[in-house]
């Protein structure tokens, strides 16, 4: 019988090859203009140096924050049986395909100093998160937790159940089998969400410029800074969206197993425990 795996048509490995050149060909480019002569000394600058230190402790805390709150939620979504579940779940993930700008409108109404939880938070307790360091977190959370809740509930869906009724039918509690059962069997899942999570903090502009503003030293994190140095200094801006590039292609390299697992013959699910 002729292997279905053979030498694929030509009518898709033109359209194929041409999609590939369209979405490389920018990244290229960045890595022919940049000014590599350059590139020690523009690491070393006060400016970027700030920007850098920023955006991974902002969007490091982003993911812990969506880990706490997302992992719970993911949970729910998976396995609780509820009127509206399906309208929650559109919620949660409304942040993938809503506009980064909207979110960060969103954010000011909900956390803005007028807003409906904002005006609470400074008239009683003195909390202010536009335009704060908290404020970059909150927006990086806002725009990366939906990556966590996907996956992981992916993983969840994707778990053996009998593990957890055995752990039941031994006398384990809900709580005592979710930590000794189900939380380690998540590991993988847990894992790629949360690189995918950082991954998306720490690019985030959008809703981050509209919500926490452009302060250097405080809320001026790369993306940010890639867009202010595009204006004044291109070599710069060069080096910051080199620095975001490899981050990108170092951590979608190290999920790329995640995502196909097939590719090496092994069908089973990416979260199941051992």
């Amino acid at each position: 019988m002729r292997d279905s795996r053979g030498r694929p048509p030509a009518a898709l490995l033109v359209p194929a090859a041409l999609g590939t050149l369209f979405l490389t060909l920018p990244l290229l480019g960045i890595l022919v203009r940049a000014p590599w002569s350059d590139i020690g000394r523009q690491l070393r600058t006060d400016e970027l140096q700030t920007s850098l230190r920023l955006s991974l402790q902002c969007a490091t805390l982003a993911t812990l924050v969506s880990m706490i709150l997302g992992i719970p939620l993911a949970w729910v979504l998976a396995r609780v049986e509820f009127p509206g579940r399906a309208v929650l779940r559109a919620l949660v993930t409304l942040p993938l395909v809503l506009p980064p700008v909207v979110g960060g409108v969103a954010l000011l109404y909900a956390f803005g100093r007028r807003g409906v939880l904002g005006a609470y938070l400074d008239q009683h307790l003195g909390i202010t998160l536009p335009f704060t360091t908290t404020g970059v977190v909150v927006a990086e959370t806002f725009v990366a937790m939906p990556f966590l809740v996907i996956s992981v509930e992916g993983a969840l869906r994707a778990l053996d159940v009998r593990y957890e009724d055995a752990a039941a039918t031994l006398g384990a509690s809900r709580w005592f089998a979710f930590r000794h059962v189900t939380l380690p069997a998540l590991g993988p899942g847990i894992a790629a969400g949360a690189v995918l999570c950082w991954a998306r903090a720490l690019g985030e502009f959008g809703a981050t410029i509209t919500f926490a503003g452009n302060f250097p030293g405080t809320t001026q994190t790369m993306p940010l800074a890639v867009y202010i140095a595009l204006q004044s200094n291109p070599e710069s801006a060069l080096i910051l969206s080199l620095v975001l590039l490899l981050v990108s292609v170092v951590i979608l390299v190290a999920l790329r197993e995640r995502w196909a697992p097939g590719r090496s013959g092994d069908r089973r699910p990416a979260a199941r425990a051992w």
